[in-house]
């Protein structure tokens, strides 16, 4: 059974959990953005499949179309926005040494969630 959860912004599916890393298929509905978030314990990788992403790492935001990759180091503040009409799904790779739902610090968030 794949895990999955539907949030504000769209939803996703956690394709594998393992010891070492995690991995999640994210769908960000049109109009869509996660909080601004970090982590304490897991890196990131951003991989986009279709659509396009805005996103945001540190200060840098920019663009990212299928094919393109976001590396997220631990520690950074980062999030995802779907400013298109499409929606835009990634895969998303984490490692670290932890990857509970409770390592999200939210920063700033659409949803009243920080």
């Amino acid at each position: 059974m794949v895990e999955h959860d539907v949030r504000p912004w769209g939803e996703y599916w956690v394709l594998e959990d393992a010891e070492t890393h995690k991995v999640k298929r994210i769908l960000v509905n049109p109009g869509g953005r996660l909080s601004l978030q970090y982590h304490h314990h897991r890196a990131e990788v951003w991989t986009i499949v279709s659509g396009v992403g805005t996103i945001t790492i540190n200060d840098e935001i920019k663009d990212y179309t299928a094919g393109n990759v976001a590396q997220i180091p631990l520690g950074a503040h980062h999030r995802i926005e779907n400013r298109t009409a499409e929606p835009v799904v990634f895969i998303e790779v984490q490692y670290g040494t932890y990857f509970g739902e409770d390592d999200i610090v939210r920063v700033e968030d659409d949803y009243n969630r920080a």
